[in-house]
């Protein structure tokens, strides 16, 4: 009987149709008539009632409903979620699904009504976009179930709880490895290039054409074939390639709800993947106040695997940065020539030129590529049209900003620093292509 009571809910159309009967009754002060009306419909409804509960209750398992989930969440994507619903019931059965979405989605009306003949099976989908790394915890689904009679609702309570781990960006892999490799000029990713160099990896023995290096002349090829033979060498491979992640305040401002810092981190698991099939080696390291989760620049196959892990755990308060602390780690841990991209976020000429010294450090030993960030709200600041004296001011001052931006990048390539000003949003993209561009010069 509890369990009758705790599942059992009364429809508004019966409240409607008591209205009506009630009104009658009033009526029936009057009309005699209506007043013997008005007790047999009542004692009609009582009866539909009666039945419409046993019916729904008559059948234990009336409604199945089962929701299939990916073994991981993508963060910053559209994850695809799959519910499947079925009426056991001999009639049509009025349905109303209401999930219990993790509680970092902030929905409490998430509701799919729908109406399903006897026997019939459907399948809904829907997606959900995380916004931040960690824990998900998927309820049950609560199915609300009414006959054709619609007087009263049987609740059901299917499914099983089930919490996922909402890992960075992986969703969008398999289309920047596209980008990557192919032939032709995208937006993100530039085209690829066979670069033929001097390095110590040989290719083949040809034939000289006009052009060619003299001083790869392959002498002894030349006396068998009686013609001008030359070594043709390709691009070295195995060159290792660090993403350093700034885990400070300055990263914990946030885009289209996602923060710097996590656009960085799905720009690394992004990128990490192109340079392992670039036959690169990838690793990666994080900091503020220390330098932390470091992963050593290798290339196999679990290397993706201990990268995404590392990304996922990535934890900080957004305190202050230490860069020295970067430098001393960077100077004692990676001893070879590497590719250093790193992921901060400069403001002002003077948040650089408190750093300047520690990042002209590491580029000496390094080729280092510094990645920071346009403030695409500056952008609707500027090219908002100013109505009086304080959005003339806010103009002047987002415009003062902009500025320094571009005298950021002026002042590292005068230090012979590598850098990437890009929007949030095409951070992964433009960081690939800049990778792929000094790859192909032969930077690193």
């Amino acid at each position: 009987m509890t369990k009758l009571f705790s599942t059992l809910f009364l429809n508004k159309r019966l409240f409607y149709i008591l209205a009506g009967i009630a009104v009658l009754f009033v009526v029936g002060f009057f009309a005699p008539i209506v007043f013997y009306i008005s007790k047999i419909l009542l004692f009609v409804l009582a009866l539909l009632l009666l039945i419409d509960v046993f019916i729904l209750y008559n059948k234990k398992n009336g409604i199945q409903a089962e929701r299939f989930l990916p073994e991981r969440l993508s963060n910053g994507d559209n994850n695809k979620i799959t519910l499947q619903i079925k009426n056991n019931y001999s009639f049509v059965s009025h349905i109303s699904i209401i999930e219990e979405l993790p509680f970092q989605f902030q929905k409490r009306d998430f509701i799919f009504d729908l109406k399903l003949n006897s026997n019939q099976d459907k399948t809904l989908h829907y997606k959900v976009l995380p916004i931040e790394r960690g824990l998900y915890s998927f309820g049950q689904i609560n199915v609300y179930t009414s006959s054709p009679l619609q007087l009263a609702t049987k609740k059901y309570v299917l499914g099983e709880t089930k919490e996922l781990k909402c890992y960075p960006s992986f969703l969008k892999l398999r289309e920047f490895n596209f980008k990557a490799f192919t032939d032709a000029t995208f937006s993100y990713g530039t085209k690829k290039v066979r670069r033929i160099g001097h390095s110590l990896e040989f290719e083949q023995i040809k034939e000289y054409v006009s052009g060619d290096d003299i001083r790869t002349l392959n002498w002894k090829a030349t006396a068998k074939s009686n013609q001008l033979m030359i070594n043709q060498y390709v691009e070295e491979k195995s060159q290792p390639v660090y993403a350093i992640i700034d885990k400070g305040r300055a990263m914990q401002m946030h885009f289209n709800n996602i923060s710097l810092l996590d656009y960085a981190i799905n720009a690394t698991l992004a990128i990490s993947n192109v340079i392992l099939r670039k036959q690169d080696k990838a690793g990666m390291l994080s900091f503020s106040k220390t330098v932390e989760d470091i992963i050593v620049a290798e290339q196999r196959n679990s290397q993706m695997n201990l990268i995404s892990e590392a990304l996922y755990n990535i934890k900080t308060d957004f305190s202050e940065s230490d860069f020295s602390s970067l430098y001393a780690v960077v100077k004692r841990k990676i001893t070879n020539r590497s590719l250093l991209i790193l992921y901060t976020n400069f403001e002002t000429m003077d948040g650089l030129n408190r750093q300047l010294a520690y990042l002209r450090a590491l580029a000496k030993n390094h080729l280092l590529l510094v990645v920071f960030f346009k403030n695409t709200e500056l952008d609707h600041v500027i090219q908002s049209k100013s109505e009086n004296i304080q959005d003339v001011y806010d103009t002047i001052i987002a415009e003062k900003f902009m500025y320094e931006k571009k005298k950021i990048v002026k002042a590292l390539k005068k230090y012979g620093i590598q850098s990437v000003l890009t929007e949030p949003e095409n951070l992964t993209g433009d960081t690939i292509n800049k990778y792929l561009e000094l790859k192909s010069r032969g930077l690193f």
